[in-house]
């Protein structure tokens, strides 16, 4: 039986989760949705590190705006985001916070300039109720916060096409 999935994903200036993201639910013709807050992170980088430095530390749960698409109808769920001061973004844990993981299979996946702290373990960790996890994914860009992918594709193929085959 193939199994529904969706990818959910956060991400702020480069989309460089958004690339990872939408590579990942083409190969699985996954559904694909991008998770937003109510308030939008300063356009400034700066000031928008500073603000997730600070929330990060508090444990902040921004509000986010609702999901298109209803988690009741996956089976496995792919969550993505970037790495904000070595764990998930703020956004990120407010949805992980808000949904019912019983029963679902989480793929955890992270973006960053080459610090990922405990990123992927985090969410695994806060998706409580899953049924269990998947091999999670953890890509390297330039540490000047560009878009350079330092983590060789080959690798994203081989992670992809080993989520792929785990829907069969």
């Amino acid at each position: 039986m193939t199994k529904n999935m969706l990818v959910v994903y956060y991400s702020w200036t480069n989309g460089n989760t958004r690339k990872i993201a939408e590579q990942l639910a083409a190969a699985c013709g996954a559904d694909l949705e991008r998770i937003d807050t109510v308030v939008p992170y300063p356009d400034d980088y700066d000031a928008t590190v500073s603000q997730a430095q600070d929330e990060v530390n508090a444990g902040f749960k921004p509000e986010i705006k609702a999901l298109e698409h209803d988690l009741a109808n996956y089976d496995v769920v792919a969550i993505g985001t970037p790495t904000w001061w070595y764990t998930m973004a703020p956004a990120v844990k407010t949805f992980i916070s808000n949904a019912n993981w019983e029963g679902k299979t989480v793929v955890a996946f992270s973006t960053s300039a080459g610090w990922p702290g405990s990123t992927n373990r985090d969410i695994q960790n806060a998706a409580i109720g899953a049924a269990t996890t998947m091999p999670s994914l953890e890509v390297t860009f330039d540490s000047s916060g560009g878009t350079e992918q330092k983590t060789p594709q080959a690798d994203v193929d081989a992670w992809i096409a080993a989520v792929k085959e785990s829907l069969d």
